[in-house]
Order: structure tokens, then C-alpha cells, then sequence
């Protein structure tokens, strides 16, 4: 899963994103989770202190095209 960290505080603020390239801070301990092209996970506003919100993200060729 990836971390909203300093860059979303609201999913709103990563569907405004739509078209640009994901900012983001990864939680994993076994590796990267994220990819150019397909799905992702993040959490916000912080993975490790405060789980309010967590979005699925369609990426392609770098760029958020869906968010949900």
C-alpha cells in the first residue's frame, strides 16, 4: 500500500491529480508496490498514524488515469 503522505491530505485533492504523475511514499517492507501501468493502493492521510481514506489507482504509462 502506498503512503498519501505530505502530498494528498484528501482523496479529493488525489482525484484532482487525474493526469499527472502519482506522488507518494512506500510502506512495504517486501518491495516496491508501484507501478507504472496497472493498480494501486494508497492510504491517507498517513499510513502509519491516521488511516482515513483509501483510494484504488488505475496508472498508465506513469500518469493517474482513475481514481476510486
Amino acid at each position: 500500500m502506498l503512503d498519501a503522505g505530505k502530498y494528498y491530505k484528501t482523496k479529493k485533492e488525489l482525484k484532482a491529480a487525474i493526469g499527472k504523475g502519482l506522488l507518494f511514499n512506500e510502506t512495504s517492507m517486501f518491495g516496491k508496490e508501484y507501478t507504472p501501468n496497472g493498480n494501486v493502493t494508497m492510504v491517507g492521510p498517513c499510513a502509519h498514524t491516521c488511516r482515513k481514506w483509501y483510494a484504488s489507482i488505475t496508472m498508465e504509462n506513469g500518469l493517474i488515469k482513475k481514481v476510486s
